[in-house]
């Protein structure tokens, strides 16, 4: 197989792995070497484009290739140096008496464990106010059980338990159910958002 026939195999499988592993979010170093995997694709499409004389394919690819570059200082550089600082922060914290520290970066990969030890969802955001720089309330994704669909609800900090790299549920998973989905783009205040919980 000559070379022309590896790139023209090699730039659609680079493309594809390098668009699953950004499309999964799950952190600054495997989004960052989705960034190589991507140039590399874009590498390889410039490379057919010079080799079959398609001037189109060969400009766009070498731009990309640019983007891609940023992609990589971005990633792995900047933000892979961000979630370091958050990680490490919370595991000497946890050796320490006291709160142990939750990187609020890392919160929307963080893993949602229900009290039997189960992966039930994961976090999304937490609101804070800046009132006293407490927390509003979390905002977390429930798997949907058997459709493949999640629901995205608040809760108040204090029902969670708060670890490194997971947050537990402090309540069985019935009382998870009855907490309303909230809306997209249509989030609510404080009080709104936790009203529920005093109801019988």
């Amino acid at each position: 197989m000559d070379l022309q026939a590896l790139a023209e195999w090699g730039a659609p499988a680079a493309t594809m792995i390098a668009a699953m592993m950004t499309a999964a979010n799950l952190g600054a170093r495997v989004t960052g070497s989705g960034f190589i995997v991507f140039t590399v694709g874009s590498l390889l499409w410039s490379y057919i484009g010079m080799a079959t004389g398609q001037t189109g394919l060969l400009v766009t690819n070498g731009f990309l290739t640019l983007v891609n570059l940023v992609g990589i200082w971005r990633w792995l550089g900047r933000q892979r140096a961000y979630e370091d600082g958050a990680r490490a922060a919370a595991e000497k914290s946890e050796t320490r008496p006291g709160s142990n520290l939750v990187g609020g970066a890392g919160f929307a990969a963080m893993p949602l464990i229900d009290r039997g030890g189960d992966r039930i969802g994961h976090g999304v955001d937490v609101l804070l106010c800046s009132r006293d720089r407490s927390i509003a309330y979390v905002v977390l994704a429930v798997n949907g059980g058997k459709s493949l669909s999640e629901r995205v609800v608040a809760v108040g900090g204090e029902d969670l338990d708060w670890h490194g790299d997971r947050v537990v549920l402090r309540h069985d998973n019935a009382w998870l159910d009855r907490a309303p989905t909230l809306t997209d783009g249509d989030w609510p205040d404080e009080a709104e958002a936790l009203a529920w919980r005093g109801e019988a």
